[in-house]
């Protein structure tokens, strides 16, 4: 089983995306959360522990994750999607980018 955790600012449109693509996927377990105090789920050390990818949807996010859980983050791989805030959420074109980006980190 890998644990995917999506990471955007808000948690309300791309990371909340990812998580609903990629939760009917065998052998994965899924969580969103945004970096912003104000997220509608703001990240947390248990996400991070959790967590064996992190996905970010913008190398801010990444710079923040790394910063506030400096001490959390051991073995946990953070990728950087590179996605910007241009979408709605389950955008057509926002799940190919995702399906296309994730899937080289978790199908063997």
């Amino acid at each position: 089983m890998k644990n995917l955790l999506f990471v955007c600012s808000q948690n309300k449109l791309r990371s909340p995306t990812a998580e609903a693509v990629f939760s009917d996927k065998p052998n994965i377990d899924v969580r969103s959360a945004g970096v912003n105090n104000d997220a509608e789920i703001p990240i947390s050390v248990e996400d991070i522990e959790w967590a064996d990818y992190i996905f970010v949807m913008e190398q801010t996010h990444k710079s923040k994750v790394k910063k506030r859980f400096k001490q959390q983050l051991t073995s946990q791989k953070v990728v950087c999607l590179g996605i910007p805030d241009n979408y709605e959420y389950m955008d057509p074109e926002l799940i190919k980018i995702l399906e296309k980006s994730v899937g080289q980190f978790i199908y063997d």
